[in-house]
């Protein structure tokens, strides 16, 4: 080819690639606007949002002594049949549990004791160092609220995503608390192992991941920076969360702003602690010691974080497990479908709650 076809071609090549590009770029901020239009459209929220029942706030310090911000709700006369312990996800905080803090916190029978805390590093606990962000040392904090807040009687643990995880851990550190003081377990759109072969972690959460781990690396080093780029695209993130939180993209707007909200409430440095926990998480040997009580696994079949493959290779090792798929519905399903959630959260609860003359008689001896 002569040198005057080849600038000929290489001009043809490169005006193509440029047209590309703008066009593309022109499309990157056609949907930046379109998402940032439809986060800034005026919406009502539900009258509810704000109605949540009166808690009082504890500080519990774990093993190596990181403050754990938590929460207790006692029945109006203080007597209640048993614990529910709230265990919430990665990213997230005690507040994703809207309504079954409203739904459980209004039971009669039996009436339940709950109890809330966030992760470290996570809403309102302290910040710990990297080398503790594990889920190993997530199922030692659990331990830590349960001594502290629920040293007695039998306690029902429900736990979403990274909060399901950590009661695994529990499981395999303390197998003899099952059955005996932990009398259920639900656990939601959880995994118990190979978490990044799919859904979000196998991209954007994944240890492999350059991007991931550049990030991870620039936030512990220049967080402030981290923090003002991701300040620059949160309609982006918002858009992010809408897609992978919730199966129907029509949920109301409320719910994304939710998840948003609590998910930019959390450092970027400190949610990349994390990553490598998550990982390389494995706790199918734990399983067995559930096997101990009465256990749920409750599935989103839309669940584009945790996809319900991971749901079904738990409750093949959960024989008895009850076994609820949500057709449609995401990763936060209790936020998206809270009306199912709770039914079969309190079918549980009630199916193992001790007879209310037993307890009657117990405290009479006391």
């Amino acid at each position: 080819m002569s040198g005057d076809r080849r600038r000929r071609a290489g001009s043809v090549i490169g005006g193509v690639a440029g047209a590309a590009a703008t066009g593309a770029a022109i499309g990157v901020a056609a949907r930046w606007s379109k998402l940032a239009r439809e986060r800034r459209t005026p919406h009502d929220e539900p009258e509810r949002l704000g109605m949540q029942p009166a808690g009082t706030e504890w500080s519990v310090a774990a093993d190596d002594g990181v403050r754990l911000a938590a929460e207790v709700i006692d029945p109006p006369d203080g007597r209640a049949e048993l614990t529910v312990v709230l265990v919430h996800g990665f990213a997230l905080d005690r507040r994703c549990w809207h309504f079954q803090r409203l739904a459980l916190a209004e039971l009669t029978s039996p009436r339940v004791r709950l109890v809330l805390f966030d992760h470290r590093s996570h809403g309102r606990s302290e910040r710990a160092v990297r080398a503790s962000c594990t889920i190993a040392q997530l199922g030692s904090d659990l331990d830590a609220v349960l001594r502290a807040l629920a040293p007695d009687g039998p306690v029902v643990l429900v736990g979403h995503s990274m909060g399901g995880m950590s009661i695994m851990a529990l499981g395999e550190e303390k197998p003899e608390l099952f059955g005996s003081r932990v009398v259920g377990v639900a656990l939601l759109c959880t995994s118990a192992s190979e978490v990044a072969l799919g859904g979000l972690p196998g991209t954007f959460l994944s240890r492999r991941n350059p991007l991931t781990r550049a990030v991870g690396l620039l936030a512990h080093w220049q967080p402030r920076a981290v923090e003002r780029t991701r300040a620059m695209i949160t309609d982006l993130i918002w858009g992010v969360t809408r897609a992978y939180a919730y199966g129907d993209r029509r949920v109301d707007r409320w719910l994304v702003d939710f998840v948003h909200a609590m998910i930019s409430a959390n450092g970027v440095d400190a949610l990349t602690d994390f990553i490598d926990t998550l990982d390389s998480h494995d706790r199918l040997a734990a399983l067995p010691a559930l096997t101990r009580c009465r256990t749920l696994v409750l599935s989103g079949e839309a669940d584009r974080i945790i996809p319900p493959r991971h749901a079904e290779v738990v409750a093949a090792r959960l024989p008895d497990a009850v076994v609820v798929r949500l057709p449609g519905v995401g990763h936060m399903a209790m936020l998206e479908r809270p009306d199912v959630v709770d039914e079969a959260v309190t079918g549980l609860i009630s199916e193992v709650a001790p007879p209310i003359g037993l307890l009657r008689r117990l405290r009479k001896r006391a």
